[in-house]
Formats: structure tokens, sequence, C-alpha cells
């Protein structure tokens, strides 16, 4: 069972905070969000109790894994990357690809269109013993496509034009799409993306499961805590932690113009998480002139870059402190220097504890300056915890847009910049 915990007191008791007669009033408008979402639950709830995703996911990953992969290279953009990167970021070593005993092939994302990136990749990759796997549920994708293009190329000088498919694998649409035609001209596997699931939420489809499962890691878990967390909301409605955070969030923006929302996980392996969060919340609610702005941060790193902005600029922010209780790690910081009184003090202690402790150091520096602060809790971060959280944040938003009236599942305003790749690249009709 995860041990997540969603803590919301700082919003409440700091001066300026959201008062209950607030709440109350809100409180009509959040369960007909809660009860509309429940009737009719967008794809996304549905996908921990999906198996008929997960298993084809960690079929092939074990095909890829038996036959001695030396790389793979996931290719995707936006919401058919960051959620994979943040699982990996996560849940592997942090020098995964460095490691003789890894779970799997070393893994590579070609996400960005920066031609030293992908260069760099194939700099690296052995391209006889690599799979690629591109995702995109169009097939129209123009950055994807165009790593595709430069990663096709290398499989075939490698591989042959005939043999080079047998390692490539489509994530994409089940039926439409310009990979769908690909697939059926060059004989290339497929992995299915629901139609009614968007990138921002694929996190738990094989966009994520299967480059997840290529690794090693545990995708039976990771749906297991996405699981419990989706039965949890089902059956406490507007009175679930997550659900109650979507009101807390509209009305820090909307009756208190605090319109920027920094997530800063107090752990390293969390930082691409906030990154994944950031697209999810932006996205979603960023239409119409509402919704406020994510930003990402890391503590303790960033105590010593943005907090002196969070405490004395603007009253603007919510700080949201992810806090992990169990590290998978600790070192004991050696004594030395006991005649050095800004020195010693420290041997004896741990690194652990100093990072929990500088996170409620900083948690209590806000709240006594005044600055609006929640706090989630994991117990530790592991495929079963990040289940939950990913399945929690993405209820979270969906009410989130029904609080602010808009539409939390489309993105209108990404699709004008794309008219104009398209036309300045020369693709037919644009």
């Amino acid at each position: 069972m995860a041990n997540v915990a969603f803590d919301y007191t700082n919003l409440v008791e700091v001066e300026g905070g959201i008062g209950d007669e607030e709440l109350r009033d809100l409180r009509p408008n959040l369960e007909e969000a809660v009860n509309t979402f429940l009737e009719n639950p967008p794809g996304f709830m549905r996908l921990p109790e999906t198996t008929g995703l997960s298993g084809p996911s960690k079929s092939l990953a074990e095909e890829v894994r038996a036959s001695g992969a030396t790389d793979f290279v996931h290719i995707g953009i936006g919401g058919s990357a960051l959620g994979p990167i943040a699982l990996h970021r996560a849940l592997n070593h942090p020098y995964y690809n460095l490691l003789a005993d890894r779970g799997g092939p070393r893994l590579h994302f070609a996400e960005n269109t920066d031609p030293a990136t992908l260069a760099a990749i194939l700099d690296v990759a052995d391209m006889a013993g690599t799979w690629a796997n591109v995702v995109t549920k169009s097939g129209s994708t123009a950055e994807t496509m165009a790593n595709f293009l430069v990663i096709r190329g290398a499989l075939v000088d490698a591989l042959g034009e005939d043999a080079y498919g047998e390692h490539v694998v489509f994530t994409t649409d089940p039926e439409e799409g310009y990979l769908v035609q690909i697939a059926g001209k060059e004989s290339i596997r497929t992995l299915q993306i629901p139609p009614d699931v968007g990138g921002r939420f694929s996190v738990l489809t094989p966009v994520g499961l299967f480059p997840a499962a290529v690794t090693g890691l545990d995708v039976d878990a990771l749906l297991r805590g996405a699981a419990e967390c989706a039965g949890e909301v089902t059956e406490r409605g507007a009175d679930h932690p997550a659900v109650q955070g979507a009101a807390f969030h509209y009305l820090m923006d909307t009756a208190r113009g605090r319109n920027v929302r920094v997530m800063m996980p107090y752990t390293d392996s969390l930082d691409r998480f906030a990154s994944w969060f950031v697209q999810l919340w932006a996205e979603s609610l960023g239409k119409e002139g509402k919704g406020s702005t994510p930003h990402g941060a890391v503590g303790t790193t960033d105590q010593h870059s943005q907090v002196q902005l969070y405490m004395q600029g603007p009253q603007d922010k919510i700080i949201e402190i992810i806090e992990v209780e169990e590290h998978p790690r600790d070192l004991t910081i050696p004594k030395a220097y006991d005649d050095l009184e800004g020195v010693g003090y420290l041997g004896g202690h741990t690194m652990a504890e100093l990072l929990n402790v500088e996170c409620d150091a900083t948690r209590r520096a806000l709240t006594e300056a005044g600055r609006p602060n929640a706090t989630i809790k994991l117990g530790r971060v592991d495929e079963e915890h990040l289940g939950y959280l990913f399945q929690a944040l993405e209820v979270q938003t969906a009410i989130a847009g029904s609080l602010y009236e808009v539409n939390a599942f489309d993105q209108p305003g990404v699709e004008a910049g794309k008219q104009i790749t398209y036309s300045r690249m020369g693709r037919p009709g644009y």
C-alpha cells in the first residue's frame, strides 16, 4: 500500500491563506466537478486496471532484453517523453547507462530536435544492437518523426533495409495515423495508446510502461499504486485530499492572486517528475486567460538559487514541497575538524537526515514569513508510490479544469506553432 499524504495546513493558517468560508462556498462546485468526473471518467482513470496495455508492453520489453540489445532509443516529445523520463530518473540508478549490471540496455531519449543531442546518441549507441521506440499518436509530430528518420537511417545502415524494422516499435494510436500506415508497409510492431488518453495523461499506457519494463522496472507495482489512488478517489469523491488540492490551488490563484505553483521535491530523483507535472498543469489549464503557472525546483539545490525569491519576492506563489520519508540510500557524514564550529557539528549525522532537516526548515521558514506552502509526503520513491502520485495529480488537474471551466484535455494553443512549422518545412497542404 502506498503511503502518500497531502498537507494543505499552511495554505490555511498562514496570513492571507484560504478561509473556511471560501472553501465552503466552493464546495458545491467541487462536488459537482467530482460527480461529473466520476460519472463519465476520462480515459486515464481506466488505465490502472487495463491489463490489455500492460501485458503487451511487458512481453515486448522482455523480447528486447532477451535479444541482447545494447541500446534503447525512446523517440518522443512532450507527453510522449516527459512521463517515461520521470520514471527513469526517479526509479533507476542516476548513472544507469554506466552500470555493468543495469536492468536492461542503455536508455537514450531523443526528445528535442537539437542536432547536437541526437548526434551524441549516434556517437555512443551501438546501432547493430539498438532498438528504437517511436511514440506519437498521430505519426505527424514533426520533432518526433524527424528524430525517427535520422535513427531509422542509422539502423538501416547497420542492419539493412529489410531487417531494421525488427528493432523498431511504434507506440501510437491503434487505428489511425502515419505510424499505423508505415507499420503496415514495413511489418513494424506497434503498442497502442488508447484514443481517449492524451499525451500528458499517458504515462500509465505503453508510453511509459514499455520503456520502464525494458529497464527492469516493476510496471505491475506502478499500476497497483495508481489503482489504489483511483479507488480512493471513487470512494471518497470531494473528500479525497488530491481532489481538495484542486480547490486549494484554484482559490489561491483566483482569490489570492497566487498564480505561480512551484513544485519542489526534496530529492534529486524527482526533478524530472516536477518537469512532467509542469506540462500536465500548464497545458491542461492554461486557456482563455486562466490557469496558474507551474514551475519546477529541487531541494536543497534551489534553496541556494530560488528560495530568496520565494521568501521575499512577490506574494504570487505557492511552494509545494515533496518530502520523502525513507531514502533508498544513506551515507554517514564522517567526523572531522571538531575544532571548527562551522564544520565539525556535521560529523555523525547522515546525508538523509540533513536533507530532511533542510526540507522541514524551508517549510517552517516559508510559513513564518507568511508564504503559503503545501506538502506532499511520500513514504519512499518506488513504483507503487510513483503510480499513486501520477494518478493523484492527473485527477487533481482534471478537477481543476472543471473549476476553471476549461477543457483540461485539449491544447489549442500548441497547434498554431505546429501549423507554421509544417508550412515552413514544406509539408503539403500547409
